[in-house]
């Protein structure tokens, strides 16, 4: 694998493969793993991140890289530089991998078509399309409390139009044999033409009450012009999870949410910390999830690593 580029690109073998090189490095969430030793990998994030940008630099230290950050408002794109003339710059410096966050469609299709590009591409978020390891990381959750993914009924409830989350997730969960079900406000409905036919458009309470995994997501008010609702407790009580719908639930059933969250808005503040909620796990799952990605790009994986350490000890 040269690139993480979306989900879309990736089989069913290849997602599970990530998935148990990331159940590799959860298990061992204190531990120093020095696969990339000297090594030197760039993140790029020309969008706000919290989670995403510190994990991926808190993974890639955790595995010995060493990790530059880039400044777009202190770079040479400010002065009209293209990104693709930044990575040829990194790469002829020796950087290895470049992770970049974009609010721009169909950047990584365009960088991954550069034949003088041969830095490793890691999508940490493009534009409305797609998040794969934010994707990742909740697969793992799931079958972290559910045992596996196949046969689970996911509904994901909120800003659909918008969310590079729900973009990911319309492959991988199929692909792992998972029911999906969405609902939002019909004015940030996707286009259900566009929907692969076996992803179920249900109401709020038939998602709520039917669901294993219950994803909420946040109205991303970035991404609209105009107000779209009176007020947060409109939307809240229309389309939010509210305590009395999250009481619908099955016993066993998970929250999730790819954050940032809104408390109030999407979910009830005592939810995002309540009994079925596995918000901050995601986060956690975060770090063992960028860590495999970037392992496997730069390495092979934890057991080509673990091979070529043995032969070299030999």
């Amino acid at each position: 694998m040269k690139n993480l580029l979306g989900i879309k690109h990736l089989g069913k073998d290849e997602i599970e493969a990530i998935l148990r090189e990331a159940e590799y490095f959860a298990a061992r969430p204190n531990e120093q793993i020095d696969l990339l030793q000297g090594r030197f990998v760039a993140n790029l994030f020309f969008e706000a991140s919290t989670r995403t940008r510190f994990s991926f630099e808190v993974a890639e230290k955790r595995l010995g890289a060493h990790v530059l950050n880039f400044s777009d408002s202190s770079s040479s794109t400010t002065k009209g530089e293209t990104i693709y003339d930044t990575l040829r710059t990194l790469e002829s410096m020796g950087v290895e991998t470049a992770v970049i966050r974009t609010g721009q469609n169909g950047l990584f299709h365009e960088l991954a078509n550069e034949p003088n590009l041969n830095l490793h591409l890691v999508n940490a978020g493009e534009g409305t399309m797609e998040h794969p390891t934010q994707c990742l990381l909740d697969l793992l959750t799931m079958k972290q409390h559910h045992g596996g993914i196949q046969g689970l009924q996911v509904a994901i409830i909120g800003d659909l139009r918008h969310s590079r989350v729900l973009g990911s997730h319309l492959d991988a969960l199929p692909k792992l044999g998972a029911k999906l079900m969405i609902t939002g406000p019909d004015q940030l409905m996707r286009d259900q033409t566009a929907l692969p036919e076996d992803v179920r458009v249900v109401g709020m309470e038939e998602a709520i009450a039917t669901a294993d995994v219950v994803m909420m997501l946040r109205v991303q008010l970035e991404r609209h012009t105009g107000q779209l609702f009176s007020s947060k407790e409109t939307y809240h009580q229309a389309y939010g999870l509210t305590r009395e719908r999250a009481a619908m639930m099955k016993p066993n059933a998970i929250i999730m949410h790819p954050a940032p969250f809104n408390r109030g808005v999407e979910i009830d503040g005592q939810l995002v910390e309540g009994k079925q909620s596995v918000i901050f796990p995601q986060v956690t799952n975060g770090v063992a999830v960028r860590m495999a990605v970037i392992a496997k790009l730069m390495t092979g994986g934890i057991s080509t690593w673990e091979s070529s350490l043995k032969m070299a000890n030999c």
